[in-house]
């Protein structure tokens, strides 16, 4: 599952995905109802792969998160992010039983269970790769830069070889003012 396309723009409600970049931003198309926008520097946003919910040992990726919410749900949507708090706090405590109560507030959980039905609905929910398999493939895109690296070079000619120029591109043969 690949989030680093997906943002999330404080003070705009729903998920985006980055279709272009421009000199200043990007532009985005909403996942929910498939309007295009500028985002420039300026606005507060965030990839969803850069985001992770607080555990008591160490932060959980929410690629995980929304990775166990699925198998959970065998790829259904999940309960309603407008439950009763606790109903909210108890599936999570199923789905993280290690998440951090005390930094995780139920605003938390309802955002993750929004953006986990939007990233169903778009189908874009697949199993995290390992890194094992991260690696295999970064090794994979490195390969092909490689076999160009390695293949025939093509033959350079010197600037003043080029029919009788040189760099600056005036012709070598000196004119004589009669």
């Amino acid at each position: 599952m690949d989030l680093s396309k997906i943002l999330t723009i404080a003070g705009k409600s729903g998920l985006f995905k980055v279709i272009s970049q421009t000199s200043n931003g990007v532009i985005v198309e909403s996942l929910t109802d498939g309007k295009k926008m500028p985002v420039f520097a300026s606005h507060r946003s965030s990839s969803l792969e850069d985001i992770s919910l607080f555990t008591l040992t160490e932060d959980k990726p929410l690629k995980e998160v929304l990775w166990e919410i699925y198998k959970k749900e065998d790829g259904k949507p999940a309960i309603d992010p407008k439950s009763d708090p606790a109903k909210l706090k108890s599936y999570f405590e199923e789905v993280v039983p290690d998440y951090d109560k005390d930094r995780v507030y139920t605003s938390h959980m309802k955002k993750v269970l929004t953006w986990y039905h939007i990233l169903l609905e778009n189908d874009l929910i697949t199993e995290p790769e390992t890194k094992e398999q991260e690696e295999s493939k970064e090794k994979k895109e490195e390969e092909p830069q490689e076999r160009e690296a390695t293949s025939k070079p093509k033959e350079k000619t010197k600037p003043e070889e080029k029919k009788g120029k040189t760099q600056s591109g005036t012709s070598d043969k000196k004119t004589k003012k009669e």
